[in-house]
């Protein structure tokens, strides 16, 4: 059986789990049929030309774990932000972590998917908000759906703001001998309302690990959101991720993706701005080597006038690693006044690298300011001869070359303590002490 077909026939075990007469369960009928439809992703489509999931379906996933083991504080604080206090919404091995985790409801919601889909005093905010931006068409975002059930809910009321940042992290104990999860996240911050959210998926053994991740993120008028991914895993975990953003007037929305380990990551970024004045920022580092492979594919979808787009991707690829880099950038016919920067830099330091960058722009206006574009190439010998010629050896010369290529990045990320974090993860990708007061 492949793994398409024990996911339909795992539903059925599913739904004796869940209440199938609540409103939600609806929708996640719907999804597993537009998945058993759709199926897999192939290189067929143009979307998925450069990543390829044969492999991973070929693998006996277990759907549900079957058992799992307490963490203990100690064994895992090296993969939480412990240089500042947050709060922190943990899951092992898809199972809420009460031990591990600390959430809130002063003045805020942040809690559980799980309480949010089944309590009803949440569902004012669930049937607004549950499954109204993420893509009907995207198959995988459909087997989430069908599978939702537990996750982070974050809910952030008018003119408040969380007295610390949030984190979302997702344990793999290895326990089973392969295990596919699919969390869902819903986040709506509201008028006025801000937000600060880091989030990492991490396996703690050497099993294999696949996560088909969906994020629902909802920003009100002048509402601020900071999103911050750490993908830093083990080169036996696979993650799809898949992030849709709803703004509307004057909002501000940022997310920063750090990728920096994993077999395969795959990450959808999609903006849709709904309304006018709205700022969308999308940056991230990717720094690879042995035979990961990242795939970032970014849309931003500019519907009404007077709003900005920034994107900037850097990439340092080594040894048998692949990258692919598509942004879309659409702008509609109305949506005059529109500022949209795209831009992915990436740099080879092994002629068995590869990277695959495709910039797009679709613009029906003609009152824009629109750019695009890409590099690919390697470090620059005279730079590296300059500061070898000023007593530096090679080895740290190339690492302070690639540091300084991708910092521009680091500079937009608004939490000091996860900047520094950032940066020692970065020197350790590039094997050298940068010598920097981290």
């Amino acid at each position: 059986m492949d793994l398409k077909d024990k996911l339909i026939s795992s539903f059925m075990a599913f739904e004796s789990n869940v209440d199938i007469d609540h409103p939600v369960h609806d929708v996640r009928v719907e999804a597993m049929k537009n998945f058993e439809t759709k199926g897999f992703p192939n290189k067929k489509l143009e979307a998925w030309k450069y990543t390829s999931l044969n492999s991973l379906q070929k693998v006996n996933f277990s759907i549900f774990p079957k058992e799992v083991s307490a963490l203990e504080y100690k064994d895992v604080k090296k993969y939480f932000l412990h240089e500042m206090d947050t709060y922190k919404i943990v899951f092992v091995d898809g199972i809420y972590s009460s031990f591990l985790s600390e959430t809130t409801h002063d003045g805020v919601d942040i809690c559980l998917m799980s309480s949010a889909l089944t309590k009803p005093m949440y569902k004012p905010v669930i049937d607004v908000y549950f499954n109204k931006v993420a893509s009907n068409d995207e198959s995988l975002t459909t087997l989430n759906t069908a599978f939702s059930r537990e996750g982070a809910y974050i809910y952030i009321p008018k003119n408040k703001m969380p007295k610390k940042p949030v984190e979302i992290v997702h344990f793999a104990t290895g326990n089973e001998a392969s295990l596919m999860l699919q969390p869902r996240n819903l986040i709506v911050v509201e008028e006025n309302a801000e937000l600060q959210v880091i989030e990492r998926h991490q396996s703690l053994t050497s099993n294999e690990v696949l996560t088909n991740c969906v994020t629902e993120i909802f920003a009100a008028e002048n509402a601020i959101v900071d999103y911050y991914k750490v993908q830093n895993d083990t080169a036996s975990s696979s993650l799809i991720d898949n992030t849709y953003i709803d703004q509307k007037d004057k909002s501000v929305v940022k997310v920063h993706t750090f990728s920096f380990g994993g077999k395969l990551t795959r990450n959808n970024l999609n903006f849709y701005q709904n309304g006018e004045y709205i700022d969308s920022t999308m940056k991230g580092v990717t720094i690879l080597g042995e035979k990961q492979h990242v795939d970032h594919h970014t849309l931003v979808h500019h519907i009404e006038p007077n709003c900005e787009s920034h994107q900037d991707y850097k990439g340092i690829y080594g040894e048998s690693s692949t990258g692919v880099f598509n942004g879309k950038i659409i702008v509609d016919k109305i949506a005059q006044k529109t500022n949209a920067f795209q831009q992915n830099n990436n740099i080879l330091i092994s002629d068995r690298a590869t990277i695959n960058t495709k910039p797009q722009l679709e613009i029906f206006a003609d009152d824009v300011k629109c750019s695009h574009g890409c590099t690919i190439g390697q470090l620059d010998e005279e730079a590296l001869f300059y500061l070898q010629s000023r007593g530096i050896p090679k080895k740290e010369a190339r690492a302070l070359l690639m540091y300084a290529f991708a910092n521009n990045v680091l500079e937009s990320v608004r939490i000091p303590e996860l900047k520094t974090r950032i940066n020692k993860l970065i020197a350790n990708k590039l094997g050298v002490n940068l010598g920097f007061d981290l």
